[in-house]
């Protein structure tokens, strides 16, 4: 399951390796990181301290399937960690990375040696705000056993659980019965989220699918909608940069902001430390694509692709089906 990819020995997994100084706010976004020894806990598993090596030669990221944007059992996926790197190497991905939402507990479930064809990218996907508007941060090729992402994974998962007891006591009021015991046996180790709760009012026949459940309890605006004041974008990239990473804003399509708020959230993105943004982000039309190729390219940023995969059946979001980068955007792993 887990490859070397070209340039990496047997069961490496791909972390930060030469640097470079691109045109500022790309310079001094990266820092040289060692190489480790891999599988090194008693069980096989990897441990946290495996996890940022060496990578591939650029050579061997030219025209290949990426992917850095995914998600697992951990957070709100239905594959577990260890079945979507399956299902990536079955789809001929060479580069990946696993960002759930709030947390790192995938790459403890990962057994390195399995596959030469595909690798891994430490990564998370930290939820904050702007201007009142949720917005997502992807953290790509962390070192998962830095002090600044423990501390930002801690910070998040105590307000997600905070969020978790109110949707559940707002859903009981609502005449739907205690249920957050039941949503953390459908979290299982994983960050619960609102999808959890989606699933459980479809089990208990509340709503007939999950799109009802957000449409109709916990949706923006809905009865069971709890807004939650995130860590700020300055604290999100903080975290992300001090762990030796690069900060991405991700599908900044989806936000339906206007073109002014939008510049405007780029920009405070930057001036926050941010470095990245995904200019293809699953299906999207080519139009959607050139024109955020355009906004990288004149804000100066590195540009990344994912397709948000969280489980089989979604076409839009099928794990690996995410079109080339267009020309004249720098692509993120070039600079690692």
């Amino acid at each position: 399951m887990i490859g070397t990819g070209v340039g990496a020995s047997k069961g490496d997994v791909l972390a930060v390796g030469r640097t470079c100084e691109p045109p500022a706010p790309w310079s001094g976004c990266f820092a040289k990181a060692p190489r480790r020894a891999i599988g090194s806990r008693s069980d096989g598993l990897l441990g946290l301290e495996d996890l940022r090596l060496m990578p591939p030669s650029r050579e061997g990221l030219v025209a290949m399937r990426v992917d850095l944007h995914t998600h697992t059992t951990m957070s709100d996926g239905t594959l577990t960690p260890r079945e979507l790197l399956e299902r990536a190497a079955a789809m001929s991905i060479r580069l990946l990375s696993v960002t759930d939402h709030d947390t790192v507990r995938a790459y403890s479930q990962l057994v390195p040696g399995a596959s030469d064809s595909l690798t891994l990218v430490g990564g998370v996907e930290f939820s904050t705000q702007w201007r009142r508007v949720g917005v997502h941060v992807l953290g790509l090729n962390v070192s998962l056993d830095s002090d600044a992402l423990g501390e930002g994974v801690r910070h998040q998962q105590a307000l997600r659980l905070e969020r978790a007891a109110r949707i559940a006591h707002r859903l009981e009021r609502l005449g739907l019965g205690a249920c957050l015991d039941r949503v953390r046996v459908l979290a299982g180790e994983g960050s619960i989220g609102r999808p959890h709760f989606a699933r459980h009012l479809v089990a208990i026949g509340a709503v007939g699918t999950l799109e009802q459940a957000f449409g109709k309890y916990l949706g923006a605006g809905r009865p069971a909608n709890v807004r939650l004041a995130w860590a700020s974008l300055g604290e999100v990239v903080g975290w992300i940069r001090g762990a030796g990473g690069t900060a991405v804003l991700a599908h900044p399509a989806k936000y339906r902001l206007t073109r002014t708020k939008l510049l405007a959230l780029l920009d405070d993105f930057i001036e926050a430390g941010g470095q990245g943004m995904e200019v293809v982000s699953g299906q999207q039309t080519g139009a959607q694509t050139r024109d955020l190729a355009s906004l990288c390219i004149e804000k100066r940023l590195l540009a990344s692709c994912g397709s948000d995969f969280h489980q089989p059946g979604q076409p839009w979001a099928e794990l690996g089906r995410v079109t080339a980068l267009p020309s004249g955007c720098r692509p993120v792993w070039d600079c690692w």
